[in-house]
């Protein structure tokens, strides 16, 4: 029976691994796995060990579903590699992406001055370029460092995203996902001698409130996996859009925003595709942007084009929004 349950755990890691790499929206249905990667790792290691204390050969299963997960996947613990900091360059750009939820304006967490505390912790960490999510028309004024900016249009309903930036912003545009709130915007921003292209991504949310109710009751768990699958299928679909737009962007390309999904799944690596993740290059720890049951999850990025050098990421431990920040440090190889 034990070892039953071994087979079946390290199919499920290897199928999703599979998966992943599976851009069809006929997959959603088992795509939902790559929810659960962290526990079928977990699980798979428990089994590992469970066998070599045993002195038994079944720890082989695990072993290699462990190791094919890893080729598959790739980390998702990031361990500090630097051992001294780069020489800092005028030539750096330092790049924050936030999921505000509305600077609090809603009063989900029950603090006062939320959306001040917000301002002042970008503000402290000083970006040249930053990309917000669920963001609030009126807190522009509040970052007067940055004489540029770019939001969803008026016109467009959709949830807020804006980027605001020190450099010029020559061109914007939105991509207009259809049939939903969230949405694509983009900046071209002159910086120095070259021309970026900055994506600000946010997309679909699964509008789910974590609870015990949704997965253990036979009808809600029906319910929420309906809808897990059905997010599932939309992200894939707005992915798709922001690939095509990615290859037909002339110019430099950096990617910052909520995924919704993790680094396990097919809708993030529909969108890295060649990019750098600046987690993966220079990230420690977990990574976490989003806690879910305690478990911490990483669903926010910045991408960055493999021109760029990457020379720092940070997660931030605030606890001001539903989401934490990231930043990065990139340094165009041009520019060297």
């Amino acid at each position: 029976m034990v070892f039953a349950v071994n087979i079946l755990a390290a199919f499920l890691l290897i199928l999703t691994g599979v998966i992943s790499y599976v851009p069809f929206r006929f997959l959603s249905t088992l795509s939902v796995l790559s929810l659960v990667v962290p526990f079928l790792f977990a699980l798979n290691i428990v089994f590992l060990l469970y066998w070599l204390l045993r002195f038994k050969r079944k720890f082989l299963l695990s072993f290699t579903a462990i190791l094919l997960g890893y080729l598959m996947f790739g980390p998702f613990y990031g361990f500090d590699g630097s051992d001294e900091p780069e020489e800092k360059s005028i030539s750096d750009l330092k790049i924050m992406s936030y999921n505000a939820w509305g600077f609090n304006k809603n009063g989900w967490i029950k603090k006062p001055g939320v959306g001040d505390s917000i301002v002042e912790l970008i503000k402290s960490q000083d970006p040249s370029i930053l990309c917000i999510q669920e963001h609030n028309r009126i807190r522009y004024r509040q970052f007067q460092q940055y004489p540029y900016r770019s939001e969803t249009p008026y016109s467009v309903p959709r949830t807020i995203q804006a980027i605001f930036s020190k450099y010029p912003i020559v061109g914007n545009g939105s991509l207009d996902f259809p049939g939903t709130i969230n949405n694509v915007i983009y900046a071209d921003i002159v910086f120095k001698n070259d021309t970026l292209r900055v994506y600000n991504v946010h997309l679909q949310s699964f509008n789910i409130v974590p609870s015990t109710d949704n997965f253990s009751d036979g009808e809600k768990s029906e319910r929420t996996y309906k809808r897990l699958v059905g997010t599932f299928s939309i992200q894939l679909e707005q992915a798709e859009i922001l690939k095509d737009h990615l290859e037909k962007s002339p110019y430099t390309n950096i990617v910052c925003g909520d995924f919704n999904n993790t680094q396990f799944s097919n809708v993030y690596k529909i969108v890295k595709g060649d990019l750098q993740d600046t987690f993966l290059e220079e990230g420690t720890g977990f990574g976490r942007t989003y806690d879910l049951w305690k478990i911490p999850l990483r669903i926010d990025y910045i991408l960055a084009d493999p021109k760029f050098e990457v020379l720092s990421h940070q997660n931030f431990d605030e606890r001001l929004s539903d989401h934490y920040p990231v930043m990065a440090t990139l340094r165009l190889n041009s520019h060297q």
